[in-house]
């Protein structure tokens, strides 16, 4: 670890909410030498949850998505670089590579680079990927561009049941469009929740006029002229369009971390002080691979809590002071009227506990194994989502008759509220 009193250079790599958040807690943290923040977007760190939700329905401004006002870097004196792309990390020089041939020298590094959305593999995507009404959503400029095309009437055609692809489906429907979900396995969220949550979450998005078509792979795109007319289903439907957008994944930017040599797998291998295998560089975010105490193993997560709670672990341990990452994972999505919050990951739960009648669009659902909560996806449920953190975090032993009695307030249920 470094004296931070020295004269040192720490240069952060991507200007997402990871990297954004950790160059000002590495100010906050005691750092006294310069402090780059370096990022391939002409925008200053902004948040990406409202892209696919509130700002894509056209109900808040540009101008409140910036996470910080330039002043706030400015009184931490970060030197915020936009449009900016390393093309190498020469580990031995401590030196990087930009795309326009500039060299930067750090001594201690921050790698940030977060993730890109996984294209469509099918024979017409690159011509498809040249057509302006086919598009993937990660940043602003992709909202941008998707925002002016929806008018009302226009078909849509969204390759994807996940986060994004509801999202984008629930903004769209709103603002009059014809939506069609096409998602590849038998149901929508497969992936991440349980199947009383998936088939509410498809009633909820039928109710509104949403087309939601499962177990529906897309096996080739319509092509014509400079514009994609027609999704190819491999059930042999052909699907009409005047917009697409792909919400099928992300992939991790790992490339430049590992052809610097630093270890990589699913994800740049950090440890629970988001170092890398490099005692100089550190990383945090969406690509990174990391330790959780919680659940004994490694993952990679895509998430907002994740990547700025990482990034704060990695500020402090890269200005001398050891701090551990040991958070629990959680996540959010909003879809019409429905808050939708998730702590913790279900993999292995052995039982399904639902708390409230989702007919209310007012419930909980607790995956259990054994006397433990392994997770919950709370739906407009605020003090339920948080009485499972703790019950989570804490692996507090509770039933299922305890977690399915509406009539007893959870906080109950926590050690501090039987004393």
């Amino acid at each position: 670890m470094t004296d931070a009193a020295a004269p040192s250079t720490a240069i952060i790599i991507g200007a997402g909410h990871a990297g954004g958040e950790l160059a000002i807690a590495l100010r906050n943290e005691g750092w006294e030498g310069r402090i780059l923040l370096l990022g391939e977007e002409a925008h200053l760190p902004y948040h990406r949850p409202p892209l696919s939700k509130a700002y894509l329905a056209g109900s808040v401004e540009k101008s409140s998505l910036a996470i910080r006002p330039l002043a706030a870097y400015e009184r931490a004196k970060v030197e915020f670089m936009a449009g900016v792309r390393v093309q190498r990390i020469d580990r031995a020089n401590r030196r990087l590579e930009l795309a326009d041939g500039a060299q930067l020298s750090y001594d201690r590094l921050a790698i940030a680079t977060g993730g890109r959305p996984r294209p469509l593999a099918v024979p017409n995507a690159a011509a498809a990927e040249r057509c302006g009404n086919f598009h993937y959503l990660r940043t602003l400029d992709d909202v941008e561009l998707i925002r002016v095309q929806l008018a009302p009437g226009k078909r849509l055609a969204i390759v994807g049941g996940g986060y994004i692809g509801l999202e984008v489906a629930a903004s769209a429907v709103q603002q009059g469009l014809q939506v069609t979900v096409l998602e590849a396995l038998p149901r929508v969220l497969q992936r991440v929740t349980a199947a009383e949550l998936s088939a509410y979450y498809e009633r909820k998005h039928r109710e509104a006029g949403v087309d939601i078509r499962t177990n529906v792979q897309v096996a080739d795109l319509e092509v014509t002229g400079d514009a994609v007319t027609a999704l190819l289903c491999a059930d042999g439907s052909r699907l009409e369009t005047d917009l697409v957008v792909v919400g099928i994944g992300l992939i991790p930017n790992t490339e430049l971390a590992a052809e610097a040599g630093l270890a990589v797998d699913n994800g740049i291998l950090v440890d629970e002080h988001a170092q890398t295998s490099d005692p100089h560089i550190y990383a945090a975010g969406d690509c990174t691979n990391h330790p959780n105490a919680l659940l004994g193993r490694r993952l990679r997560l895509e998430s907002v809590p994740n990547a700025l709670e990482q990034s704060r672990v990695a500020a402090a341990n890269m200005a001398g002071k050891a701090k551990t990452y040991a958070s629990v994972p959680w996540f959010w999505s909003d879809q019409y009227e429905l808050k939708l919050k998730m702590v913790g990951l279900s993999e292995g739960f052995e039982r399904l506990v639902l708390r409230g009648d989702p007919a209310s669009d007012s419930f909980s659902a607790f995956y259990l194994k054994g006397d433990r909560v392994l997770a919950a996806d709370t739906v407009n449920r605020p003090q339920d989502f948080i009485a499972a953190k703790r019950l989570v975090a804490e692996g507090i032993a509770v039933t299922a008759e305890q977690l399915a009695d509406d009539g007893r307030p959870l906080k109950e249920l926590l050690p501090a509220a039987q004393g």
